[in-house]
C-alpha cells in the first residue's frame, strides 16, 4: 500500500470521526431546539400554552400510560404515539422543572395497569386474553388532585395540546372556577305557578352544578364580581339599565360570557296563565350589549331550515310531520376545528334565531352551528302557536345562504353605556367606568335558549323515585363544552385546535382519481362496444335462413372476431393505464427521493459555503490597543 493511499484512508477515517463525534456534540447542545416548517406549524407550541406552563406554582406530576409494544401492531396509532410522546417531554422540558414527566408500559396485569385504572386511564381490549393497550394521561398535584385523559382518540389529535394544556391547567387551578348564572326562564327549579306543583332544575343546569360553583344573579345585579370565570345569561330581557351596565363594564375587564338568547323562547313562562302567554313577548332583549359587541340579532326572525327539519307528532295517533322550526343540527352543521362543537354528533334546536358580524366591527366572528343552505328566515309569529307545521313550507324560498346560530366572539370592544354609568348607577370611590376593553372579549353566544330545555335532548324517567336522564342528543355536551372552556384562562381559550397531523398525499390522490376516470371511461365504452356487439349478433340471428343455433354464418363469424380483436385491444388500454399509474406515482416518489437526499442537503451545503465564502472576505477586525500594519509603516517613515 502506497503512503497516498495510506493518507487516503487516513483522512476517511479521521472525517468519521469527526462526523461522529460532531453528531454527539450536536445532539446534546442543540437539545430542544426546532424548526417547524410544516404548513400549519403542528409543532410549534401556542403562546397561551407556555404562559400557562409559565403560572405553575407547585410540582405537576404526569403519568403517560402507553403501551408501546402492542402499538408496534397497531400502523394507524403508532406515529400518533410517538407524536404525543415528543409533546409530552417538550412541555416538561419547557416547565422549569416544574412537570415531572413519567413514561409508563404497563404490563399485563401489573401494578402499572393497576395504577393506570386508579388514575382514571382506560385500557382497551386487544385480545380474548384481556391484553389490554393503554395510551393516556393522568396527571396529579401537590393538594392529591387529579385530572385525566382516559385514551387519546386519534380522531381528535388536532385537539392535543388543548386537552394536555386544559389537563395542567386544572391541576395547576384546582378550586371550582365560579359561574354567575343570570337566567329569566325557570331553570333553577321552584314551584310551578301553572301546575301547582314543584318543578325539578332542568338537567343541564343540574350538571352545571356538579362542575362548577354556581351563583345565581339576579336581573336586578349591580355588580358582577372579580372572581366570576364565567357569566351565563339565558334569555335575557327586561334588565335594568344598571345589570346591564354591570355586564358591560364585566365584559370590558376581559370577561367570559356565554349567552342564550332567542326570538321565540318557548319555554317561557313568565306571564300569569297560557291565555296571557299567547300575546306575550318571547323575545331576549339584549341588542344594546349585542350591538356593542360586534354581534346583530333580529329577535323577529326564526331560521326555517327544510334541510335539518325534525319530524314531531302533534297529536297521539298521527303520523308525524316535518317541522322546519324544530331542527336536528348534525355534524356537517357543527364546527369541528373548535373545542365546544368538535365532536359532538347532534344538537337540537328549535325556533332559533341568527348572528351575523356588525359590519366594521373589529372582532373575531367565528361560527359554531349554521343552518343548511334550504333555509330561509321567517317573522317569529308565524311560529306562535303553530298548530300544523307543514304550512311553514307554503311559499318556503330557501336563500342559498347558511345562517349562524351560535358563534365564538372574541376582540377589543368598546362600551354600550358612551355617556357614563346610567341614572342611578354609584360607581366606587376612585373607580372609572370602562370605555373600551381592557382586556380582549371572550364571548359565546347561541340563537336558542330551547336547546337547554329537557325535552329537546334527554328522557327522564323515574327509577325507584329516583330521575334519570338519558341523552338522545349532545344538547348538554354543548353547554357544558363552553362552561368548559371559558371557564379557563384567557391563555387557555386562546390554545385552538390545529390541522391533523397525519397528511394525505394529495398528489398521489389526484394521480388516482384521473387514473380512475380514464378506467372508468374505457370500461363504459367496452361495455357499450359489447351491447352494441350482441345487439348485431341477435339482428344476424334474426336474419339467418338455417336455424340451427350451433352453426354460424360468415358475418356472426367475422363480427365476433371483430368483437374479440376489439375487445383485446380495449383491454390493452385499460392495463396501460393502470401501468400510467403505478408509473406516474413511482416518477413522483423518484422526484421526492432527489429532493430530500440530494437537492436539500446540497442547498444548505450552498448555503453553508456561501456564508463562509462572505465571512473569509470580510476584513479582518484589528483588536484594541493594536495598530493596523499602515499605520506602523506610516510611523517609522516619520521617525
Amino acid at each position: 500500500m502506497t503512503k497516498r493511499s495510506t493518507l487516503g484512508w487516513g483522512a476517511v477515517l479521521a472525517l468519521a470521526l469527526t462526523f461522529i463525534g460532531l453528531t454527539i456534540v450536536f445532539n446534546d447542545s442543540l437539545a430542544g431546539w426546532q424548526l417547524d416548517l410544516t404548513q400549519n406549524r403542528l409543532y410549534t407550541i401556542s403562546p397561551g400554552t407556555d404562559r400557562i406552563l409559565k403560572s405553575i406554582k407547585e410540582p405537576i406530576d404526569l403519568y403517560f400510560f402507553y403501551s408501546a409494544k402492542a402499538a408496534e401492531s397497531i400502523p394507524q396509532i403508532q406515529p400518533y404515539g410517538q407524536r404525543v410522546r415528543d409533546f409530552l417531554e417538550e412541555l416538561a422540558q419547557r416547565a422549569d422543572g416544574k412537570i415531572h414527566l413519567h413514561i409508563i408500559d404497563p404490563r399485563p396485569f401489573s401494578v402499572e395497569e393497576d395504577r393506570a385504572a386508579e388514575l382514571g386511564v382506560t385500557g382497551t381490549a386487544l385480545n380474548a386474553a384481556g391484553t389490554k393497550f393503554y395510551f393516556g394521561l393522568a396527571g396529579t398535584n401537590s393538594t392529591n388532585g387529579q385530572q385525566a385523559i382516559p385514551f387519546f382518540d386519534p380522531s381528535k389529535q388536532r385537539f392535543l395540546e388543548y386537552d394536555v394544556a386544559k389537563l395542567i391547567y386544572q391541576l395547576a387551578h384546582p378550586k371550582k372556577p365560579v359561574v354567575d348564572w343570570l337566567s329569566t326562564l325557570p331553570m333553577t327549579g321552584g314551584y310551578n305557578p301553572q301546575t301547582g306543583q314543584m318543578r325539578r332544575p332542568w338537567v343541564v343546569y343540574q350538571q352545571a352544578e356538579q362542575l362548577f360553583h354556581l351563583h345565581t344573579l339576579q336581573t336586578t345585579a349591580t355588580h358582577i364580581g372579580p372572581n366570576v370565570r364565567v357569566l351565563v345569561l339565558v334569555d335575557p330581557k327586561n334588565l335594568s339599565p344598571a345589570t346591564q351596565f354591570a355586564i358591560d363594564q364585566y365584559a370590558l375587564r376581559g370577561g367570559h360570557i356565554l349567552a342564550f338568547v332567542d326570538p321565540l323562547a318557548e319555554s317561557d313562562q313568565s306571564a300569569a296563565n297560557p291565555m296571557e302567554s299567547m300575546g306575550a313577548d318571547h323575545a331576549s332583549h339584549m341588542g344594546r350589549l349585542l350591538s356593542a359587541w360586534g354581534v346583530d340579532f333580529n329577535p323577529n326572525e326564526v331560521v326555517a331550515d327544510r334541510g335539518h327539519a325534525l319530524s314531531v307528532a302533534m297529536r297521539p295517533g298521527e303520523p308525524p310531520v316535518e317541522d322546519a322550526g324544530i331542527l336536528g343540527l348534525g355534524k356537517s352543521s357543527l364546527s369541528q376545528n373548535d373545542v365546544i362543537t368538535a365532536g359532538l354528533s347532534n344538537v337540537n334546536v328549535e325556533t332559533a334565531g341568527y348572528l351575523t358580524p356588525i359590519k366594521g366591527a373589529k372582532i373575531k366572528f367565528e361560527p359554531l352551528m349554521q343552518s343548511s343552505t334550504d333555509a330561509e328566515p321567517m317573522p317569529a309569529q308565524r311560529f306562535a302557536m303553530l298548530l300544523d307545521p307543514t304550512t311553514l313550507l307554503n311559499g318556503f324560498k330557501p336563500t342559498g345562504k347558511r345562517y349562524t346560530i351560535g358563534a365564538r366572539i372574541t376582540g377589543m370592544v368598546k362600551t354600550a353605556f358612551p355617556d357614563g354609568p346610567p341614572e342611578g348607577v354609584t360607581l366606587p370611590a376612585g373607580q372609572r367606568d370602562l370605555k373600551a376593553s381592557a382586556k380582549p372579549l371572550n364571548l359565546v353566544v347561541f340563537a336558542d335558549t330551547d336547546l337547554l330545555s329537557n325535552y329537546l335532548w334527554v328522557h327522564e324517567e323515574d327509577l325507584f323515585g329516583q330521575p334519570i336522564a338519558q341523552a338522545f342528543a349532545a344538547n348538554g355536551d354543548l353547554v357544558l363544552n363552553a362552561l368548559d372552556n371559558l371557564a379557563g384562562s384567557s391563555d387557555l381559550i386562546s390554545v385552538r385546535g390545529r390541522a391533523g397531523f397525519t397528511r394525505p398525499f394529495l398528489r398521489v390522490q389526484a394521480l388516482q382519481r384521473q387514473a380512475d376516470a380514464r378506467f372508468h371511461a374505457q370500461e363504459a365504452q367496452l361495455k357499450q362496444e359489447l351491447q352494441q356487439t350482441e345487439q348485431q349478433l341477435t339482428l344476424l340471428q334474426s336474419k339467418r335462413n338455417d336455424k340451427s343455433a350451433l352453426i354460424l354464418s360468415p358475418a356472426q363469424q367475422q363480427e365476433i372476431e371483430h368483437f374479440e380483436d376489439e375487445k383485446l385491444q380495449i383491454r390493452k388500454r385499460l392495463r396501460a393505464v393502470q401501468a400510467g399509474l403505478v408509473s406516474a406515482i413511482d416518477r413522483l416518489g423518484t422526484e421526492l427521493k432527489v429532493i430530500n437526499i440530494i437537492v436539500m442537503p446540497g442547498l444548505f451545503a450552498l448555503a453553508a459555503l456561501l456564508i463562509a465564502a462572505v465571512r473569509r472576505r470580510r476584513p479582518a477586525v484589528p483588536p484594541p490597543g493594536d495598530s493596523a500594519p499602515g499605520d506602523t509603516d506610516k510611523k517609522d517613515k516619520t521617525q
